[in-house]
């Protein structure tokens, strides 16, 4: 049984006591910290700078640069953090909270099976896992038929209840009527079954419902521009022009971006020319489509992990050992012509279709699909604070909150050195740290 599977179950007695247990290691973010690692990666550049420290006042990073330059006031707590790079807090633009691996339990049956108020249980356990893996912030896209309870997580977060990432949330998301589960397809028609999005058809509804799940609050709206609608199962775009502007212009006029599902070339063109603001998985886009979304400044998070997940759930790849499959090598195709074409790349990996706490695995395949590992790094770092319209965080620069985790190694040359966290600090609150430090 899953290690976060046990906790939760663990956990299901008096829901106080959970949150009692998950948020005692951080300690108040008040205080001063000086961080020594071997390296810090600050993000304004490419490189790591070697013999570099941080100090952190009060949350926020009050300077950086050599450590013979910085003057630490005399009670600072010092982390000595040796042989380990020092960057931003890493994030993750695609993340589903409210679900854990299909290897464990398939899609249909955690929609259908696992009460709301467990999978909120999870999902308290999934953000811990997420913070400790050095993600310090997180846009969740989609609660997958848990409601609103995004919002409610999102909220105990942040009044310190539970440990976890800063959270962006997109509520219950939003569909056309009929294109998602679970059923129609492969369900009695005489069931009436709870879904994984809202369902709309036509222009008022598709209004409203983002009028509500504003009210809710949203922070992003999330819309499914196309899904496996067409003949024998194909993909193909699930809203008319006028649905999709309609959904567009309520979203900007509440002031909320609008993140689009969409894998085909006609469901990503379309919610280009709609006016959305990110596209999420593309691996069906043409380079004519990925031209247009650079040209309108549309971001992109191409969830390669998540391919690779289902493709070791159902189609029997394993990886080290087996050729990419047709889907991974079509998402591959669709990243590389992202980035020929200079589209905005922002690290969201959809996780939750693989287990929560290993984000690390997106920018992983984005090196190995042919980013640089700096390149990986922005887009986990300050490509997506912009993306997600913040200038809080993503870098390390004085003023800035002190967001900010360190890996052993120097993941701005070793991509694969994410997966070795040894630091995390969010709000100058320190949720993990080497043994023996303060």
């Amino acid at each position: 049984m899953r290690a976060w599977h046990r906790y939760a179950l663990a956990c299901a007695a008096p829901l106080c006591a959970m949150l009692a247990h998950a948020a005692s290691p951080a300690p108040t973010p008040k205080g001063d910290w000086l961080l020594l690692p071997d390296r810090v990666w600050t993000a304004d550049g490419d490189a790591a700078h070697a013999g570099w420290a941080v100090l952190v006042h009060d949350g926020a990073i009050a300077a950086v640069g050599p450590r013979d330059g910085i003057r630490a006031p005399a009670n600072a707590r010092r982390v000595e953090l040796p042989g380990a790079t020092l960057t931003p807090g890493l994030v993750d633009l695609h993340s589903h909270l409210f679900l854990h691996p299909y290897s464990e339990t398939l899609w249909n049956d955690q929609v259908l099976t696992e009460p709301q108020d467990y999978r909120t249980l999870e999902a308290a356990a999934h953000a811990k896992a997420t913070l400790l893996a050095g993600f310090t912030a997180e846009r969740d896209l989609g609660t997958e038929g848990a409601g609103f309870a995004d919002v409610s997580v999102k909220r105990a977060i942040e009044e310190g209840l539970i440990p976890g990432p800063r959270m962006f949330v997109a509520t219950r998301a939003i569909v056309a009527t009929a294109s998602y589960g679970p059923g129609p397809r492969g369900f009695r028609p005489d069931l009436s079954l709870p879904g994984g999005a809202q369902e709309v058809s036509g222009v008022d509804q598709a209004m409203a419902a983002v009028r509500e799940q504003a009210a809710r609050g949203a922070d992003w709206i999330k819309i499914y521009g196309d899904y496996r609608v067409g003949p024998g199962g194909g993909t193909a775009p699930t809203f008319t022009p006028a649905e999709l502007k309609a959904l567009v212009e309520t979203a900007h006029l509440l002031g909320r971006p609008i993140a689009v599902h969409a894998a085909s070339d006609a469901g990503v063109r379309m919610a280009v020319e709609a006016g959305v603001d990110s596209v999420e998985h593309g691996y069906g886009a043409s380079e004519a489509t990925f031209r247009l979304m650079k040209q309108k400044g549309v971001a992109y998070e191409p969830t390669l992990t998540a391919v690779e997940a289902t493709e070791q759930y159902f189609n029997h790849y394993v990886p080290g050992r087996d050729a990419p499959t047709a889907r991974m090598q079509e998402a591959a195709r669709a990243f590389r012509t992202a980035l020929k074409a200079g589209v905005t790349i922002g690290n969201g990996s959809d996780v939750g279709v693989f287990a929560h706490g290993e984000n690390w695995r997106e920018p992983a395949a984005m090196v190995a699909d042919g980013m640089t590992p700096a390149q990986a790094l922005h887009a986990a770092t300050d490509v997506a604070a912009r993306i997600l319209r913040q200038d809080g965080f993503g870098r390390i620069a004085p003023g800035l909150r002190a967001d900010l985790a360190a890996f052993a190694g120097d993941p701005s040359t070793h991509i694969g050195d994410l997966a070795h966290p040894v630091f995390v600090m969010k709000d100058g609150a320190v949720y993990r740290a080497p043994a023996g430090a303060p």
